[in-house]
């Protein structure tokens, strides 16, 4: 029977990387899972929709899994959940905006009756088997936010969320310091503190911070007003629509994440939208140009988005023009920054003035800067600390604040996605390896795209392909005519006679080298077919296209 003296922490997503959040607990015969988000692919991924945390160790738990835990919202935490949950099979936990935002993503995949969604208030406490949970609200750049209050026979353990300490926030609804400081007084065993800031000094702006800077911007516009950013950004919309009101602008949305969280953000009563505020994409030409503000997503600059067709001037009924103002406020997820930059360099050709981060002062992050952080280590005051959320960097800027702050350095844990820590009243330690990576997700197939079927299609984006056919006499062996080259992204053929000729003859000379017995083998031909292609392209252009011999037997 499993130790319920010792909580056993397995990261599955989200340490090591920037999104897909994911990290288990063990207590005894129970177990928990905290978030299940997704990433966005990067170039290196290329025809990948969206990327998913392993979940190979989670199937040998069994029925000892309790639940899901949400702690918000944003898709790096609820993400993955349409793709995981049909066999995971438990109940979701998490306050009303978070489990709304989950209860649109399930209904795209038609699981909206079958997932048990669990509504949780503010410092609630449920039991899932030797867990008890509360959720602490903490202020962040979505709505409802929380942070979680983990009580199990082996100790107390908090899982900070993403958070930062607004002294100032749009909803009025304040940071719970009170809940993690008595927390702390009581005893707290571990805490598992988000780290994507770790490494910047100072304290997060404040979202109100941004009110007069951005209302500056808009008045000072002559023309139409575009503000970029997240469509889960509640406080960000909430600002937006005061400044279209107290300046006689309409707001139009466009995107159609933005035009559903909003409706959702609506039904709730997170925002009060004047009567006649709001504007459709459709009604976008009929608005005066110095009275409409554009609230759109597409701010990490996706191919499709919203805001990237508006810059390439392929909006169906957006379209900006030069004395146009626009507002980037997002900031560049790692891995985002070229892509960003080619869609803000778009803008500039069409005349349009942009304002971004760190430059101006038009965003202000959601998560915690170092002296935040410092303030929930002096609030927990934790015998363990477990850095989580960020790339390696961020994780270490975080313990090195930790040793600044007095902690022990064997009391500091920094992990990577599969590590397993056991801790005790006893102490820590590492408890081995679990399986975990990612899945990729391309279209209707999940985990089905592997390393090597990347690595192709990274092969293809870089060299281009050959295919080369070759007919050949079923019953002599010979060539008949030919043979044939078809290329894509090497050489043009109708403009490169000379290079598919060499190609030709090439082919055809590997194949007459061949014995006999080795043409019998359609394999064997088409082996050494690319074997003598790849040399001469390699040798004449110094580049590697992906070569596909093809024998028809006739």
């Amino acid at each position: 029977m499993p130790d319920s003296s010792i909580i056993r922490i397995v990261p599955l997503g989200g340490l090591g990387e920037v999104g897909m959040n994911m990290m288990l607990l063990e207590c005894g015969e129970d177990a928990i899972l905290i978030d299940c988000g997704q990433c966005m692919p990067s170039e290196d991924t290329p025809g990948i929709d969206v990327v998913i945390p392993d979940i190979s160790h989670l199937r040998t738990l069994g029925s000892r899994l309790r639940g899901i835990l949400l702690t918000h919202g944003h898709e790096d935490h609820i993400g993955a959940l349409p793709y995981l949950w049909p066999e995971l099979r438990v109940p979701l936990y998490g306050r009303e905006v978070t489990l709304a935002l989950v209860h649109e993503k399930l209904r795209e995949f038609s699981l909206e009756r079958e997932v048990p969604l669990e509504r949780i208030e503010p410092r609630e406490e449920i039991r899932l088997g030797g867990f008890g949970v509360r959720f602490i609200h903490v202020t962040h750049s979505i709505a409802q936010a929380s942070a979680l209050i983990l009580t199990t026979p082996a100790g107390v353990v908090v899982h900070s969320g993403d958070y930062k300490m607004d002294g100032a926030p749009l909803d009025g609804e304040a940071f719970d310091e009170e809940s993690l400081r008595q927390a702390g007084d009581a005893g707290v065993l571990a805490l598992l503190g988000d780290s994507t800031n770790a490494d910047v000094p100072g304290h997060t702006l404040s979202e109100s911070d941004l009110i007069e800077p951005l209302e500056k911007l808009v008045r000072g516009a002559s023309g139409t007003v575009v503000v970029c950013c997240f469509a889960s950004a509640t406080h960000r919309h909430r600002l937006v629509l005061d400044i279209a009101r107290r300046t006689g602008r309409r707001v139009v949305l466009a995107g159609l994440s933005m035009v559903k969280n909003m409706r959702i953000w609506r039904e709730l009563g997170l925002l009060d939208v004047p009567n006649g505020i709001l504007a459709d994409a459709s009604e976008y030409g009929e608005i005066p140009s110095d009275r409409r503000i554009v609230l759109a997503t597409g701010s990490q600059g996706e191919p499709r988005s919203a805001m990237t067709r508006i810059a390439l001037d392929e909006h169906r009924h957006i379209s900006l023009e030069e004395g146009d103002v626009y507002i980037h406020s997002a900031r560049f997820i790692p891995g985002n920054e070229r892509a960003i930059a080619r869609m803000i360099n778009h803008l500039h050709r069409r005349g349009v003035s942009v304002h971004q981060p760190p430059g101006e002062m038009v965003h202000c992050s959601g998560h915690a800067r170092r002296d935040e952080m410092s303030e929930m280590l002096r609030l927990t005051r934790p015998r363990h600390l477990v850095p989580i959320h960020g790339e390696i960097r961020h994780l270490m800027a975080h313990r090195r604040l930790a040793l600044e702050m007095g902690m022990a350095e064997d009391c500091i844990h920094i992990l990577e996605n599969g590590d397993a820590l056991e801790i005790s009243s006893e102490g820590a330690r590492r408890a081995g390896d679990c399986e975990a990576g990612r899945v990729f997700v391309d279209g209707l197939g999940v985990g089905d795209i592997d390393d090597v079927v990347l690595r192709d299609r990274r092969h293809l984006s870089k060299d281009g392909m050959v295919v080369v056919i070759l007919a050949v006499d079923r019953q002599t062996r010979q060539l008949m005519g030919g043979p044939d080259i078809v290329s894509r992204g090497f050489v043009h053929i109708d403009e490169s006679e000379d290079v598919v000729e060499e190609c030709k003859a090439i082919a055809r000379e590997a194949f007459e080298s061949l014995a006999s017995e080795s043409r019998e083998e359609s394999t064997e031909v088409e082996e050494e077919v690319r074997r003598a292609l790849r040399r001469f392209i390699k040798r004449r252009f110094a580049r590697r296209p992906m070569v596909l011999p093809v024998v028809m037997e006739v």
